[in-house]
This record gives C-alpha cells, sequence and structure tokens, in this order.
C-alpha cells in the first residue's frame, strides 16, 4: 500500500463505534418526529461581520438576526461543480433560501462557485440578498469551520470525501442539519465515525441528507416498489456497472506542494478519494442494496491499472470487476472502468425467479423478454439531484427530519469493501471490513498546504499501487 506519513495522534478518530456494526445494517430511516420550525429555523443567532476581502481570518461576531423565521439559511463547505449545482439546485425550491457563508481550501473555487450562484440566485427579495456572502468567504483548510460558525441553518458538506467524516462530525457538534455527498467516507474507519456522528444527530433531531439522488428519482422508487412486491419474483442474480471514461490525472506543476498536487487531483488519491469506485460506483452498489434490503456479506475481486501504468500519476485502479454475495447466496456482479474507447454503461440490473429488471432504465421483462412494466416517468441527469433538494427542503419546512446517514454509510463502506477485495484479491467480509483499522489519512491534522502529504511518492518519484495477492486491507 502507498506510504503514509501522518502518524495518529490522541485526537484521531476512534477505530470503535458502539452499535455501528448493527447501524450500518440499517436501510434509510426517516424518522416521524415533528417539531416547531423554530426547532431548526433560528430567529436569532450569529451573524457573519466584515468586509468582502477573502481570507482565512475573517472574524466572526454575534448579532441580531435580519431574517425572518421561513428563511432556510445555507452554507456550503467545498466549492467545486457539485458543491455549487447543489446549493443553486437547494435555492431552487419553494421557500425563501439564502446562502449565508462559504469555504474552499482555493480562492479560485470560492470565486468561481460565488460567480455561478450569483447569477442564478443573486436577485434579491423582500429580505435582502439571496447570496449574502460578503466578508463570509473562507479559504484554507481551516476555512470550513467558519462556515460551521455561522448562523447556517444547513450546511453542504461537498469536498473531497476524505474530509467527509470530520466536517459531518463537527457539523452535527454544531447543531447543523446536513448535506452531504457521496461517498461519506473514503475508508472504515471514516464509515465508523460516521455511524457514530449520525447517532447524535438523531438524538439532536438534526437532518441529514447524502447525495444517492437515486432514492429521490421517481422511475427508481417506482421501480424498486414493483419489484418490492414480487414484479420478478425471489432475486438470484444482479449486475451493476459504472464504465466511462474517467477523468485525467494532469502532470505535476512545479510549483505546488505534494499536498496541493494531491488535494487538485484527488480523485487519483485514495485518502481523499477512496478510488472510482467508491467515488462514482457507490451509486449503483446503492441501488442493489436498497433493492435488495441489505449490505453484502463478502466480497471477492480483481483489478488493475491497463491504462494508468504511468505510477507517478496517482494510486488509484482503471477497472475494477468484483463479485459480492448477498444473503441467499444472491450475487452480485459488480463492475466499474474508467478506460476511454470500451463499452460504457451507468446502470443497475436483477434477475429474478419470475422476470428481470433494468432498474436505471426502470423496464420489466418476463421470463421471454417481454417487457411487462416500464415506468413513465422520464430520465433526466439532474432530476433525480433537484428532487433530492426538493424533498430535504420541504422536509425541514414542514417539520420532518429526514435522516439518511446511515444508508449512505452502508452503500460506503459496500464500495470500499468492493476496493479491499480488488486492492487485495482475498475474499474480505463485511464485518471484518468495517473493523478495519486500515486508517488512510489524519485530515484533522491539516492545517496549511504546507503541512506533508499523507502519501508520499517513492524516491523515484512513482506512488506505491496496491499489488493483488500482497497488499494486505484489513
Amino acid at each position: 500500500m502507498p506510504k503514509r506519513t501522518s502518524a495518529r495522534n490522541e485526537n484521531a478518530p476512534s477505530s470503535q463505534t458502539d452499535g455501528g456494526q448493527d447501524a450500518v445494517s440499517e436501510q434509510s430511516v426517516v424518522m416521524n418526529q415533528r417539531a416547531s420550525r423554530r426547532t431548526f429555523i433560528q430567529s436569532g443567532g450569529i451573524m457573519l461581520a466584515g468586509g468582502s476581502v477573502l481570507g482565512t481570518n475573517l472574524s466572526v461576531a454575534r448579532g441580531a438576526h435580519a431574517y425572518g423565521d421561513d428563511t432556510l439559511k445555507i452554507g456550503l463547505i467545498g466549492c467545486g461543480s457539485r458543491g455549487t449545482n447543489a446549493v443553486i439546485q437547494a435555492m431552487n425550491t419553494d421557500g425563501a433560501t439564502r446562502l449565508v457563508a462559504m469555504a474552499d481550501v482555493f480562492e479560485s473555487n470560492v470565486q468561481s462557485s460565488y460567480r455561478a450562484i450569483k447569477s442564478k440566485h443573486g436577485k434579491s427579495d423582500s429580505h435582502g440578498q439571496r447570496v449574502d456572502v460578503e466578508g463570509a468567504r473562507f479559504i484554507g483548510l481551516d476555512g470550513w469551520k467558519h462556515v460551521l460558525q455561522s448562523d447556517a441553518d444547513i450546511v453542504f458538506l461537498t469536498t473531497p470525501p476524505g474530509f467527509r467524516p470530520l466536517h459531518f462530525e463537527k457539523a452535527v457538534e454544531a447543531g447543523k442539519h446536513v448535506f452531504m455527498e457521496k461517498p461519506v467516507a473514503t475508508d472504515a474507519p471514516g464509515v465508523r465515525r460516521v455511524l457514530a456522528a449520525n447517532e447524535i444527530a438523531q438524538q439532536k433531531g438534526l437532518a441529514v441528507a447524502v447525495g444517492l439522488q437515486r432514492h429521490h428519482e421517481a422511475r427508481y422508487r417506482e421501480c424498486i416498489e414493483q419489484l418490492h412486491e414480487g414484479a420478478i419474483g425471489d432475486p438470484i442474480f444482479a449486475r451493476a456497472y459504472w464504465n466511462g471514461a474517467g477523468s485525467k490525472l494532469r502532470p505535476r506543476p512545479n510549483n505546488v506542494s505534494e499536498l496541493e498536487y494531491q488535494l487538485r487531483q484527488w480523485q487519483h488519491f485514495n485518502w481523499i478519494g477512496g478510488d472510482h469506485i467508491a467515488e462514482q460506483h457507490v451509486h449503483n452498489l446503492d441501488v442493489i442494496n436498497w433493492l435488495l434490503g441489505e449490505h453484502p456479506a463478502t466480497a471477492q475481486g480483481q483489478g488493475g491499472r491497463d491504462t494508468r501504468s504511468d505510477q507517478t500519476l496517482g494510486e488509484t485502479f482503471d477497472h475494477h470487476m468484483v463479485e459480492f454475495t448477498y444473503s441467499n447466496d444472491v450475487r452480485l456482479l459488480s463492475q466499474c472502468r474508467h478506460v476511454r474507447g470500451c463499452w460504457n454503461s451507468v446502470s443497475e440490473h436483477v434477475h429474478g425467479t419470475k422476470g428481470s429488471c433494468d432498474v436505471s432504465a426502470a423496464i420489466i421483462r418476463d421470463t421471454t423478454g417481454k417487457i411487462v412494466w416500464q415506468s413513465s416517468q422520464k430520465n433526466s441527469k439532474d432530476k433525480g439531484c433537484q428532487q433530492a433538494q426538493n424533498d430535504l427542503f420541504a422536509s425541514l419546512r414542514n417539520g420532518e427530519i429526514p435522516n439518511e446517514g446511515d444508508y449512505g454509510a452502508t452503500s460506503t463502506m459496500t464500495a470500499i469493501m468492493g476496493r479491499m477485495a480488488s486492492y487485495s484479491g482475498k475474499i474480505v467480509r463485511w464485518n471484518e471490513a468495517l473493523q478495519s483499522e486500515q486508517w488512510l489519512a489524519d485530515v484533522d491534522a491539516m492545517h496549511s498546504l504546507r503541512d506533508i502529504a499523507p502519501v508520499q511518492p517513492l524516491p523515484n518519484g512513482n506512488y506505491e499501487v496496491a499489488i493483488p495477492g500482497q497488499t494486505k486491507v484489513i
């Protein structure tokens, strides 16, 4: 495995979580608890003070709140394209919303995100500016702390996923509702940390939404309901794919630190991105878990780097093929690939005793191949993402407290277990994987781009890459 340079300290996340093993096997939990709007839409609180200068040391002052109870205030942590689009979609929802704070490691991300959001929602309403972040745009590895000190009611956690467990834990401590992108962690200790924080979120009555938007797409929901009602009989075998071109890794600039380089190329480093089986394929694995109502018991697989033979270019694989085994010996063949010029598919399929289903297309066939059911809902790339925000903000306004944290962690752990299987070439069992002590990075200790990166290149400039049959993952 890659050389890790950061040592664990006393403040590092615990490797044990009380009840974590039970919690991770739970499916979606939607609490029916009702509360007044004042429980979660504060009429007073913290107001950011200061000018429009970007920086990490802007002051935060307490003061009277100028907005009414119906305004849901948003803080954004992670200003890349996903975070930017998620906030735009949140501000598209019915009811008053206001962006009150933003943070990212890089100034360019904050600036471009600010311009994009303002171009969509820059008009004032009866309470003032909807994009009200003058003096509240923060830069640096500690910028997220200022967003949690703001009067945001809900924070969007959309940084690269290696930071998700830390940011989620601290957001819950700060009493914020949370929308967090998938995956929710990049290693098993991170998953356990998320599960522990999610228990506290439920105790506090905080909403937790996860960017596994297929749960909110009408065609997926209709299709899964049909399958749960027995449309294809008992499931026997499933297939899931995320095959595409992937992202290119750019050569290293001469004027950046190792940590900055990895932060800018996060999809290619496991401590921060988790490999594409976790960062992208988690969507497909999540659908199969949802369909079967459980997580897999074991995984075995293979993978490698056919097109990433230059080991100076990150440490991730470009293909994974994993066989997951569920209860009743139901098997899932999981395939994800980042190789140009090959067959591409992003889809999920299941075969049963009475027929088969293309879940992604929402089409059910009988054993002869005849279509017996098909959703009338049209497919749209962003429809699920927008609907997820519609559902979240409608729930908050209705006094409901949705919580998607457990199944977000379960599906994330499924993807991590698949990575463990392809990296090691061994059979990996769920309980062993979940309790793994393989801790990829101490992100809590990172405060500056001058800090030592968790992964260091070898003397020849290469990064150590997993070797199936030799690499240990438990």
